[in-house]
């Protein structure tokens, strides 16, 4: 499985502001010397040795995930504003196929799908699973006036869509993978999907705020986690903050990393990122979680990441 982040913040798109770049921009030169400017490669070592959250950024983009089995099928994950960054800079599928999973339809999920280019084409088809009754009707509901352009609306591209129920303990198999949905606790409810090809397993999972019954081995639908090697998990709060915004359907960095390591986990993925946290703050974050990981948590040893625009993963 090939996996490529196009969209990892949470709630509403961020993109960097002037105070930011600054910030950067003050953080790089302090840390120059006379010596990393002696020549043209001596500069480009010294670009490369800056922190991650200097170098460049974790991204601002809503969720939308891209996956392809060996097949080579374009299998998308949720339709946050990274779709659109997807269909001008991806490579897109030859048969003009696109296989979409949606996690929930809250607007950060289904906002990039109105500039979703390809599917202003009619020779494309685009099948949409959800395990939503209403999920076209949602879809339509965001394409219409007066907030969407009459000739941009739902009606442009509808043909080319097809909706797909899909159940949670229904597995289905698609592209030679087996795949499987499962209800977390959120506001409205949202759906993390395991896609298993193989031996290897990867689970997306937004929009989970866990709770203890997660935790509980003698529950037997909570295996579904058990084992994964990627687990892309929401991980929007600091602990404070999850403290006072419980049942606002997110989980704290130290909650996941604990999840994480209880269910055998290899590699743990940092999601859905506060549009508050600058890269700064998640560059800390990450630091944090990787101790937490080191000095509190049980179980498995973790290997840690914050999910970043344009990082690829290969299973």
């Amino acid at each position: 499985m090939f996996i490529h982040f196009w969209g990892v913040r949470g709630s509403l798109p961020k993109p960097l502001n002037n105070e930011q770049v600054q910030a950067k921009l003050t953080a790089a030169i302090a840390r120059m010397t006379p010596k990393d400017l002696e020549s043209p490669e001596s500069k480009m070592r010294f670009i490369s040795s800056l922190p991650d959250w200097i170098y460049g950024t974790y991204g601002g983009n809503t969720p939308c995930i891209e996956l392809r089995p060996k097949s080579g099928e374009v299998i998308l994950l949720d339709c946050g504003t990274g779709l659109r960054d997807y269909a001008i800079y991806g490579k897109q599928p030859e048969d003009k196929h696109y296989t979409i999973f949606m996690s929930h339809l809250h607007w950060d999920h289904i906002q990039g799908f109105p500039f979703f280019g390809p599917s202003f084409n009619p020779a494309v088809t685009i099948d949409i699973y959800s395990p939503v009754d209403n999920a076209e009707e949602c879809f339509e509901k965001q394409s219409s006036t007066p907030f969407f352009p009459p000739n941009g609306c739902w009606k442009s591209v509808k043909n080319q869509c097809h909706f797909h129920k899909i159940e949670e303990g229904k597995p289905i198999e698609l592209f030679g993978l087996k795949i499987e949905c499962h209800k977390m606790f959120h506001p409205g409810d949202s759906y993390s999907y395991s896609f298993q090809e193989g031996h290897k397993k990867f689970i997306y999972c937004t929009d989970a705020e866990l709770q203890a019954s997660d935790f509980d081995k003698s529950v037997e639908r909570n295996f579904y986690f058990q084992d994964a090697d990627v687990l892309i998990l929401d991980s929007q709060y600091t602990n404070p903050e999850a403290a006072k915004k419980v049942n606002w359907g997110h989980s704290s960095f130290s909650r996941a990393v604990e999840f994480a390591s209880l269910w055998n986990v290899s590699d743990l993925y940092f999601f859905h990122h506060e549009p508050a946290y600058d890269d700064k703050k998640l560059d800390a974050i990450l630091s944090a979680g990787i101790n937490y990981q080191k000095y509190n948590a049980e179980g498995n040893e973790v290997k840690i990441h914050m999910s970043r625009e344009g990082q690829e993963i290969v299973l």
